[in-house]
């Protein structure tokens, strides 16, 4: 043998040392001790106030990802994210207004955001001109209703209009394919109008909203909604000249799901889910009125993904062959399903794979006295039902529900013909406020 292959650095040797180590290291499934001790660590971690809530798109997201990515590596499951385990997807997070958002009708200039405000089917623009009224903004023949009736030289005037209907803008009514603004403005544009504004004379029923998060083409034409003063003024008086401005910048962030893969070579998928994002510091999904506070999420979702985090450990160290597992810690829930909904419509794998889909929200508080665990989508497969009845687990009561769909992202597999399960504690006076604690 040649003598230089023989002679064998230190380094080399304590290398395969730390290989030969590594290798009969064998990931195991914990007692419960110890799975009570991990669980509780997570949940304290995701939880804290250093996550500030964990709002999509937010420092506290990026920090709590990079914990969650952290818990796959040690069980060495597979990247299946678009970039390594993370899949991001862009949301729209408000809008943010310039100076050329104004109101001026007969020479008096309003205020925005409180006397007007565009909508989000508003297009960008500064318009000048004259106003026609033109009542609901209706024509429908079929209904009996042609509100501009009578009305000429109708091009390049801005057009005022109710956002109710006749029948005060019940989306189950006669005229409630007329609650939807698009339509009705749609139709002021192609009979010429240059702008928009709604105003609503039916105390009723609701204003428009002015809801920036949400996804929408914007119209050919500015739209505002004028309230107070400014809509007395437009609605009663005869307007000589008025002047409608929308600029408005829409703000848009990214968020992350995590993704991680269990490859067992066979030809079916288990998805298993759960949301880590929370509320931050409140916003428009707190429960909450006093000052802003950091809202940890403790039950909803950090006891959810510390559930997936463990259940990820447990397949891939007892070895579970009879499905590929992919584990994904979704985002953007609280936002409206974002993340999981993204993933459904750009999926990291084939979907038609896919044997079934398990999601965990809220899963941190079984009521003592009751001890009863909700599963929602039982009806979603024939085979579910048989197997909740096998179910017994130390006297917990199942309560079971058919429906698939529900405020949690198993809907959104759901919606892809998935069947489903989602696991539920229950709700609790903490629900969406800064009381969520992992305490």
């Amino acid at each position: 043998m040649n003598r230089k292959i023989t002679r064998i650095s230190a380094t080399t040797v304590l290398f395969f040392l730390f290989f030969l180590s590594c290798s009969v290291t064998k990931l195991v499934p914990l007692n419960d001790t110890d799975l009570r001790t991990e669980l509780k660590q997570h949940i304290s971690t995701l939880a804290s106030d250093a996550f500030e809530g964990r709002e999509t798109g937010s420092p506290g997201e990026e920090k709590a990802y990079n914990y969650i990515i952290r818990q796959f590596k040690k069980f060495k499951l597979r990247p299946a994210g678009t970039e390594n385990f993370l899949q991001a997807f862009p949301f729209p997070a408000g809008a943010k207004s310039g100076s050329g958002t104004q109101l001026i009708v007969n020479m008096s200039s309003f205020e925005y955001d409180k006397d007007f405000y565009p909508l989000p089917l508003s297009a960008n623009g500064i318009i000048t001109g004259y106003v026609a009224k033109v009542g609901y903004g209706i024509y429908d023949p079929k209904l009996s209703q042609d509100d501009y009736r009578g009305k000429t030289n109708l091009v390049k005037k801005i057009f005022v209009m109710e956002s109710g209907t006749p029948d005060g803008n019940n989306p189950h009514g006669k005229f409630g394919d007329w609650t939807d603004l698009r339509k009705k403005v749609d139709l002021a544009a192609e009979r010429g109008a240059t702008a928009v504004i709604f105003i609503n004379s039916d105390t009723a029923s609701g204003d428009p909203k002015a809801d920036w998060k949400i996804k929408t083409t914007p119209c050919s034409v500015p739209v505002i909604f004028a309230e107070g003063k400014a809509a007395e003024l437009l609605r009663d008086s005869i307007v000589t000249n008025c002047t409608v401005g929308v600029e408005m910048e829409k703000i848009e962030k990214t968020g992350h799901n995590v993704i991680a893969y269990l490859d067992n070579k066979v030809p079916f998928t288990v998805i298993i889910g759960a949301h880590y994002d929370h509320l931050g510091w409140g916003g428009e999904g707190s429960l909450y009125r006093g000052a802003p506070a950091i809202h940890n999420g403790a039950d909803d979702n950090a006891s959810g993904t510390a559930a997936l985090i463990e259940l990820a450990r447990y397949v891939k160290a007892t070895g579970m062959k009879q499905f590929n597992y992919l584990f994904i810690a979704f985002s953007g829930e609280e936002e409206g399903l974002l993340g999981s909904n993204y993933f459904a419509k750009h999926p990291t794998m084939d979907l038609s794979k896919v044997s079934y889909m398990i999601n965990m929200d809220m899963v941190g508080r079984l009521k003592p006295d009751e001890k009863t665990l909700i599963i929602n989508g039982t009806g979603t497969s024939p085979r579910w039902k048989s197997l909740m009845d096998s179910v017994s687990v130390d006297s917990i009561k199942i309560k079971e529900t058919d429906s698939g769909v529900g405020p949690s992202d198993h809907t959104s597999f759901y919606l892809q013909n998935i069947p489903v399960l989602h696991f539920f504690s229950g709700t609790h006076s903490d629900y969406h406020k800064p009381g969520d604690d992992e305490d």
